[in-house]
């Protein structure tokens, strides 16, 4: 494993909310995440749907938990370039934090910290960092940027990897 890498993160892409119509009538969207040049996946596309349900999970290595996590949603077009249907951004530092705090003790379903929603972040409402079966979860709905409407709902969970550095010795 790269020294340089501080852990993993999973990254639950479950659904999209009220997409953008970007065909006569529906859309064909997927999701690309992408974290600085470095990385890029992407999800399957669903056919003809505004609200898909994806449930998949896409994992990610940390180098640098200050550069975030970019989400675009495009349409998928058979014959043309896709359609691009709005973007978002996972800032990774208030749940990194939380993931810091090394709290093994507390009850299951217990929330560790609360992210507001603002004009510096995408978040659609209020967030919350859980404790759930011996890890720290984060789900949260990302309003789309650059578009007429659309959400979508993510969830971000941290591995420790051995031989790796960790949250301990990241920056922030």
């Amino acid at each position: 494993m790269d020294n340089n890498v501080l852990g993993l993160l999973k990254l639950r892409i479950k659904r999209g909310i009220n997409l953008a119509i970007r065909d006569s009538n529906s859309s064909d969207p997927y999701v690309v995440v992408n974290i600085g040049h470095e990385q890029k996946l992407k999800t399957r596309v669903v056919k003809n749907n505004c609200n898909p349900e994806w449930n998949e999970e896409l994992t990610l290595s940390i180098r640098d938990v200050r550069v975030p996590i970019c989400l675009t949603v495009f349409d998928k077009d058979t014959f043309f370039v896709d359609d691009k249907m709005g973007d978002a951004e996972i800032d990774l530092k208030p749940y990194t934090q939380c993931v810091k705090m090394k709290l093994d003790t507390l009850p299951n379903g217990c929330a560790i910290k609360r992210v507001q929603a603002n004009r510096t972040n995408c978040l659609a409402e209020e967030s919350s960092c859980i404790w759930k079966n011996g890890k720290v979860l984060q789900e949260m709905i990302l309003r789309l940027r650059n578009v007429e409407s659309g959400e979508l709902v993510v969830e971000i969970e941290w591995v420790d990897v051995p031989g790796c550095k960790g949250l301990l010795g990241a920056q922030m």
